[in-house]
């Protein structure tokens, strides 16, 4: 189980991710407010993060990566306009966590083959299981 802190960098890098075209459009600002309420953050600390950032803490679950690492690629999807510098932030940020290259270069080649470009949890956890392994 990850504690506050964590839960906070969990949110601030989506924030921070979110906002790599300078603004957040509503639907992607739900979806972030759908994360926070998931890890039980309320609305008014959620919205205190947008002007202050958290500053990242890594996460020491390998799965908890992988989970956010796939809130990122949902959160990304959002926009339905994925350009370069989306894809590039994402790698960047998938690395910082620790994640493998190929899997997340894996996970990015096969995200174009899914209705909506939205990879399934139990196809994306293979994906890391076998270069995990």
């Amino acid at each position: 189980m990850i504690n506050r802190v964590e839960k906070l960098s969990l949110l601030s890098e989506m924030i921070a991710f979110a906002q790599i075209d300078a603004n957040i459009k509503s639907i992607e600002y739900k979806f972030l407010l759908g994360v926070a309420k998931q890890l039980e953050i309320c609305q008014e600390d959620f919205d205190y993060l947008f002007a202050h950032p958290v500053t990242y803490v890594h996460l020491k679950s390998h799965s908890e990566r992988i989970v956010q690492f796939h809130r990122l690629v949902l959160l990304m999807n959002l926009d339905q306009t994925i350009g370069d510098k989306d894809l590039i932030k994402l790698h960047n940020f998938g690395l910082r966590m620790g994640l493998s290259h190929e899997s997340i270069n894996r996970v990015l080649d096969v995200m174009e083959s899914f209705p909506n470009k939205i990879v399934p949890p139990d196809f994306l956890i293979e994906i890391f299981k076998v270069q995990y392994n």
